[in-house]
């Protein structure tokens, strides 16, 4: 099986996972908060790389903790099946939201996260006037928080790609899962640098409310054909 997951599938789903409107959204959001805290733009560039490499070590760990317990036991065979399902399932609902954006069930972050997100960023903004090093800190602390709360949004590429793995090699696979979420993170860096560089957050924002159900579209048709791909190679 490991020898049918291609480079290519990984960095394909990476890619989409990364443009899903939530991780859009959440960061233009929190980058339009930084420009306010950080007076200096360097630190805001800074925050920023922090914030997205602690997105990378958690999304990592994450990964690397379910793909581990998955293998190790005798969970892989129903684990593999388990997130086809759940690929296929995912894509009819991204793909729900193209046409009816918002509408009955969809993919999103779990609830309370936005407020817990604000709540943390408006700590990064009393630190930054009482102890400047420590909000910084907030910025490591909140791509944690914003992993877990984005899970049920953003984690069902990742998830198949895990179940794909677990039918192959445990020594090949961490090299891919280190690929995968490197892939994940890029868009992150180039929004970061967009905004750096003298983009707005609002004219970002616009274009992510304007394409997100194009994105989520894409997510739908990937994910349902992954799902498919996942089956027919077993049966």
């Amino acid at each position: 099986m490991v020898e049918q997951l291609t480079i290519g599938i990984i960095i394909t789903a990476a890619l989409l996972d990364s443009i899903n409107p939530c991780v859009f959204g959440v960061l233009i959001f929190l980058l339009a908060y930084m420009t306010t805290v950080f007076k200096n733009r360097f630190k805001m560039l800074l925050a920023g790389i922090i914030y997205t490499t602690s997105v990378y070590v958690t999304y990592l760990l994450i990964g690397l903790g379910i793909f581990t317990l998955a293998y190790t036991t005798n969970f892989a065979v129903p684990f593999y099946w388990f997130t086809a399902i759940v690929a296929i399932a995912a894509g009819f609902f991204e793909i729900k939201d193209y046409f009816w954006y918002g509408k009955w069930f969809s993919l999103q972050i779990i609830p309370g996260g936005e407020k817990r997100i604000k709540k943390y960023s408006r700590a990064m903004k009393k630190l930054e006037t009482k102890h400047p090093l420590l909000s910084l800190g907030v910025a490591a602390l909140l791509g944690v928080l914003v992993v877990f709360v984005e899970l049920p949004c953003t984690g069902a590429p990742y998830l198949a790609i895990l179940g794909l793995l677990t039918a192959g090699d445990y020594v090949t696979a961490i090299p891919l899962l280190l690929l995968y979420n490197l892939i994940f993170v890029l868009p992150l860096f180039v929004i970061i640098g967009l905004v750096y560089i003298g983009h707005t957050s609002k004219k970002l924002e616009k274009w992510r409310k304007e394409n997100r159900g194009l994105m989520r579209l894409f997510v739908g048709l990937f994910l349902l054909a992954l799902g498919a791909y996942m089956i027919w190679s077993v049966v």
